[in-house]
């Protein structure tokens, strides 16, 4: 018989278990995406069958003939595309932040602004009186020099003492050193000055600026009367800038330059304005500034506003700075500095003036919407007046901090930050050339004054309209030129230029206000997106999720079949090793089993072998068991 051994070998046992682990594998991993979808087409297949969106149907039922699958294949992305292409123009629409004008018309009682009105008539303070005189003969000279105008000047007495006599001396001095010359227009720099073809009105007329390492400019100007005012100016401002707290001086007359104010058919009086003096305009004199007693219109009309009559007659006046007649009136808001450059008009001599108002506010939206500012707060840029933020404020402020940083000290005409000093050139000696180099550099914005100030997203605006009539009449003049010398010692020789009236009033009742507001907030993107995604796929929001889900199944079924392969790699076997290595290992195997036996049974099958005489099987023999220790 033949013995059979019980025990499997080994190379056949490993490559069964081998076998069974990948047939548990596989099952795993059918039974894992069971729920799921075992490949992309599966994935597709079911989305395009199941989807709301429009057409994705296509892509399936004629999947059997190519030229339509590639048909509607086409025309979905296309349209894709297409409606992605309009996402983008309603995203960049939304990201600029467009804004709606809503225009409002109220109707209420109304608070009267403030007026401002000045007597454009320089003042000649008592303090400065001997050098104003002595820079009138210096510029009775040269004009003399230049023009040969003999200037007239008023009689005064010039006996001077020694302390007049030497500050004449040093005004003097720092005249020579910025001299008023004229100068060749540049298409003329080459021919001579006794050429006959130069003529007077060839010349340019200007004066000379240097500064501490005499580098010089010659500051001129196409106008002989701009020349001589801008040049006297400059030394006025340096006189003016000698005088301790010259700006704190009050030598104002209100009742000989207002002869009669009236508001609302009530008298005014000196609670009702306040006072300051201007380099250029003269005195000044603001009405309903006071915060706590703030004027209010009941009516609409001439009758219910503001009536000035005021005198206009030049008395004591400098003729050099001031070269008009009149009065200069500027409206502006409470808290609000007064800046008559920028927004007054002037009154003229013998004429009745009237103005009308008509209120409009402006509310800009902020943050994203503009670059306003709510307060200033966050401009970068010191505000030196004492009233609340405006963009004209900023501006001279971010001059005046240049100035100061520039040139060592500040310009006469804004306010004085702390610790600087106004120019003067007795002490400043260059700084006439740094203020004028400054300045051109602050009007082509390289100081970036005018990027830094912002609008301020609330403002009020006074609309003015203006009408002119002669007062007083030539039938009426007669008596009230005798009232007003009764009761105001009116004694003007040239009385039809000697005063003016100033009306300033409501025009009506209604005010209007501009006001802004988003033009495209999150609802109306979420709209329009809506609007887009109907028109090319006819679906809803639920069929925008139905596509989030295809996104989000496909990254999921990407992360599955990618786990699934590196577990297979790091699953593979090792290679086989070679035959002579298995016997040796085997024979290793079998050697200490001679020195140290161990028990173990062997089952065998004993058969009788076939005769080789017959093919008739034989009958299964005896089975024996043979164990041996």
């Amino acid at each position: 018989g033949s013995l059979k051994a019980g025990k499997m070998p080994e190379g056949e046992k490993m490559r069964q278990c081998k076998q069974e682990e990948e047939q548990q594998q596989k099952e795993e991993e059918r039974e894992g995406l069971i729920e799921f979808y075992s490949s992309y087409q599966e994935l597709f297949q079911f989305f395009c069958s199941n989807t709301t969106i429009h057409g994705a149907i296509r892509l399936v039922c004629s999947k059997k003939n190519k030229m339509k699958t590639a048909f509607w294949s086409v025309l979905f992305f296309l349209t894709f595309g297409l409606m992605y292409w309009q996402f983008g123009i309603l995203y960049r629409e939304y990201f600029s932040y467009p804004v709606n004008l809503n225009l409002n018309l109220n109707s209420d009682r109304l608070t009267f602004p403030a007026v401002t009105l000045c007597t454009l008539n320089p003042y000649r303070y008592s303090a400065i009186r001997e050098q104003l005189d002595k820079l009138d003969q210096i510029t009775h000279q040269t004009l003399l020099d230049l023009y040969d105008y003999n200037m007239s000047l008023p009689e005064r007495d010039w006996s001077t003492s020694s302390t007049q006599r030497r500050s004449s001396r040093s005004l003097l001095h720092h005249v020579q050193r910025h001299p008023l010359r004229r100068q060749k227009r540049d298409n003329l720099v080459n021919l001579p000055e006794n050429s006959p073809s130069v003529d007077k009105n060839d010349w340019k007329i200007g004066f000379v600026l240097c500064n501490e390492n005499n580098d010089c400019f010659h500051q001129a100007y196409s106008s002989g009367v701009d020349a001589v005012r801008e040049w006297y100016s400059f030394h006025y401002i340096n006189i003016l800038a000698q005088v301790p707290d010259a700006k704190a001086l009050d030598e104002s007359d209100f009742e000989n330059f207002i002869y009669a104010c009236r508001f609302n058919e009530a008298t005014c009086d000196k609670a009702n304005y306040t006072h300051f003096h201007h380099p250029l305009y003269g005195n000044c004199y603001t009405f309903n500034d006071n915060s706590s007693s703030l004027w209010t219109s009941s009516l609409p009309g001439i009758n219910n506003g503001l009536s000035l009559v005021v005198r206009t007659e030049q008395n004591d006046f400098i003729p050099l700075l001031s070269t008009v007649t009149g009065a200069r009136v500027m409206v502006h808001d409470q808290n609000e500095p007064a800046f008559m450059d920028d927004g007054g008009f002037n009154v003229r001599p013998g004429i009745e003036t009237s103005i009308s108002m008509r209120k409009e506010m402006t509310m800009r939206l902020g943050g994203s919407y503009s670059d306003c500012t709510e307060d200033g707060s966050d401009v970068p840029v010191q505000n030196l007046y004492s009233s609340r933020y405006t963009e004209q404020v900023c501006i001279r402020s971010c001059f005046q901090l240049n100035m100061v940083e520039r040139c060592g000290c500040a310009y006469y005409f804004y306010p004085l930050p702390n610790g600087a000093e106004y120019c003067d050139y007795t002490k400043h000696r260059a700084w006439g050339y740094c203020y004028y180099k400054l300045l051109a550099e602050f009007k082509a914005d390289v100081l970036g004054c005018f990027r830094k100030c912002r609008k301020p997203c609330k403002m009020t605006e006074y609309q003015l309209s203006a009408g002119y009539s002669h007062w007083p009449s030539a039938v009426s003049e007669d008596w009230v030129f005798y009232m007003l010398s009764q009761q105001n010692k009116y004694n003007i020789t040239s009385k039809r230029n000697g005063v003016a009236k100033v009306n300033i009033f409501f025009e009506e009742w209604n005010y209007k206000t501009n006001g802004e507001s988003p033009a495209f907030t999150v609802v109306t993107l979420l709209s329009q997106l809506g609007n887009q995604w109907s028109l090319w796929f006819g679906s809803s929001v639920l069929s925008v999720m139905e596509l989030a889900e295809l996104v989000l199944d496909f990254i999921a079924i990407t992360f599955i079949l990618a786990f699934r392969w590196f577990r297979s790699r790091q699953k593979l076997p090792a290679p086989a090793p070679p035959l002579h290595s298995q016997d040796n290992a085997a024979f290793q195997d079998e050697a200490p089993a001679l020195s140290a036996p161990h028990r173990f049974t062997v089952e065998a099958v004993v058969t009788t072998l076939p005769s080789y005489n017959s093919l008739e099987p034989r009958g299964p023999s005896r089975d024996g068991e043979v164990g041996r220790e």
